[in-house]
C-alpha cells in the first residue's frame, strides 16, 4: 500500500468496548459498560420517539435548547456551554484544538483509555502519574506536569478505579499548574457521587479561562446509545471548540431526549439511590468472599483477584462469561489481575455475588 496515514496513526489501538455476548448464552447479563440498569427516563423516551416524525429536518446546529435545560439545571450561562456526540467528541475536539505533535498530556496512572487516544491521535506524548492507593495524587500529576504539559486529564470520579479526589484537591491542582496547561475535568460519574468533601469543577472553570469540565448523558441519564455528552468552560474555549466540531455534531432525537432527560430528576434520585445501595451491596459481598474491592463513588466496582492459578481475574472472568454475566477485564488499563463489574438490577447483581461464591470456593 502507497498510501501512509500520518506517523504514528497505526500505532494507535483502537478503543475496545465492554463485551456484549457469551457464547452460548441467548440473553446474558451486561455489566461490562457501566450503563445505568434502570434504563433511561420516561419522559426521554417520549421525547425520542416524538422526535422520529421530524427526522427528514437538519437538527439546531447549535442544541440550543439542550445548553438552555442544562444551564438551568446548573445554574449555568448556555453560553459557555457547548454539546458532542459524547464526552468522548469532545475529549477528542480539544485534542484537535490544543495538541500538537510533540506535546506533552499528562492523566493519573489508571486514566480512562480514551485520552491516551486524543494524544496518540495528534501525535502528542502521554505521561502517566502513579496514582495512591488506585487514586489520584495530586503532587504526582503535578510533578509530572511540571511546566510544558499541554494538557491535563483527570477523571473525577476515575473510570475504572471509581475513586475521586476532594474538590479542594482539584483545586490545588489547577492552582499548581501553569497557565498555559489545560486541565479537563472529566465528571462522568460526577451525578453518583455521594460523598461531603466532593463537588463538581463548574466553579474552577468559572473562575479560570483554562479548565474544561465535561458530563455525559450516557451514564445516569441512561442515553448511551445516543451519544450524547457536553462541556462548561471559558468562552474563549467554547469558541474554539465550536470552530472545530461538525455543524450538526448533535441529532435532532439526542436533543430532545436530552432536554427531557436534564429535567427528569426523579428519575436521575431513582438511579442514584439505586447504585448507592448496589454499590454498598458489592463491596460488602465481594469483600466477604476474601476479594480486594477498591472504594468506589461511581455505577460500578474495581475487584481485584489474587494470582493463585484457578482464582486469577482472567478466569473469573471466563468462568462468568460461561454463566452469561458480562464483566468487564482491565488488562488494557494495567491491572490485569483486575476485573470492573457495573452495578446492575438487584436480581444481576445477586447472580455476580453468587457466581463468584461459586468460584472463589
Amino acid at each position: 500500500m502507497t498510501l501512509q496515514p500520518r506517523p504514528g496513526i497505526l500505532d494507535i489501538k483502537p478503543y475496545k468496548p465492554g463485551a456484549a455476548d457469551a457464547p452460548g448464552i441467548a440473553n446474558p447479563v451486561k455489566l461490562s459498560s457501566n450503563e445505568n440498569p434502570m434504563g433511561c427516563s420516561p419522559l426521554a423516551r417520549s421525547a425520542f420517539e416524538a422526535s422520529s416524525k421530524n427526522l427528514n429536518l437538519y437538527p439546531d446546529g447549535g442544541a440550543t435548547r439542550l445548553r438552555a435545560a442544562i444551564g438551568k439545571a446548573y445554574n449555568l450561562d448556555p453560553a459557555r456551554i457547548v454539546c458532542g456526540t459524547g464526552s468522548d467528541e469532545l475529549l477528542q475536539l480539544l485534542g484537535r484544538a490544543y495538541l500538537a505533535p510533540g506535546d506533552k498530556v499528562v492523566q493519573s496512572q489508571y486514566g480512562f483509555l480514551v485520552y491516551r487516544l486524543v494524544a496518540m491521535q495528534s501525535g502528542a506524548e502521554l505521561v502517566s502519574a502513579p496514582e495512591t492507593n488506585f487514586t489520584t495524587d495530586v503532587d504526582a500529576v503535578l510533578q509530572v506536569a511540571g511546566e510544558d504539559a499541554r494538557i491535563v486529564f483527570i477523571a473525577n470520579p476515575n473510570n475504572p478505579t471509581g475513586t475521586y479526589i476532594s474538590h479542594d484537591e482539584i483545586r490545588r491542582l489547577r492552582e499548581g499548574l501553569p497557565e498555559n496547561t489545560l486541565l479537563v475535568v472529566d465528571e462522568a460519574y460526577a451525578e453518583y457521587v455521594d460523598r461531603p468533601d466532593y463537588e463538581t469543577a463548574f466553579d474552577l472553570a468559572r473562575e479560570y479561562d483554562n479548565v474544561v469540565v465535561t458530563r455525559t448523558f450516557s451514564k445516569i441519564h441512561g442515553l448511551a446509545a445516543l451519544r450524547l455528552g457536553w462541556a462548561y468552560a471559558d468562552g474563549s474555549i467554547i469558541d474554539v471548540l465550536n470552530r472545530v466540531r461538525g455543524p450538526f455534531n448533535v441529532n435532532l432525537p439526542a436533543i430532545e431526549a436530552g432536554i427531557a432527560a436534564i429535567e427528569d430528576t426523579d428519575f436521575q434520585q431513582r438511579s442514584a439511590e439505586h447504585n448507592r445501595q448496589g454499590l454498598a451491596y458489592m463491596h460488602q459481598q465481594l469483600g466477604g468472599l476474601g476479594l480486594d474491592v477498591t472504594p468506589s463513588v461511581g455505577n460500578f466496582v474495581l475487584v481485584h483477584f489474587p494470582e493463585t492459578k484457578g482464582k486469577t481475574a482472567a478466569e473469573a472472568d471466563a468462568f462468568l462469561t460461561r454463566k452469561g454475566l458480562i464483566v468487564r477485564p482491565v488488562a488494557p488499563y494495567g491491572l490485569p489481575n483486575s476485573l470492573r463489574i457495573t452495578i446492575g438490577l438487584d436480581a444481576d447483581n445477586h447472580k455476580i455475588v453468587e457466581a463468584l461464591t461459586e468460584f472463589m470456593a
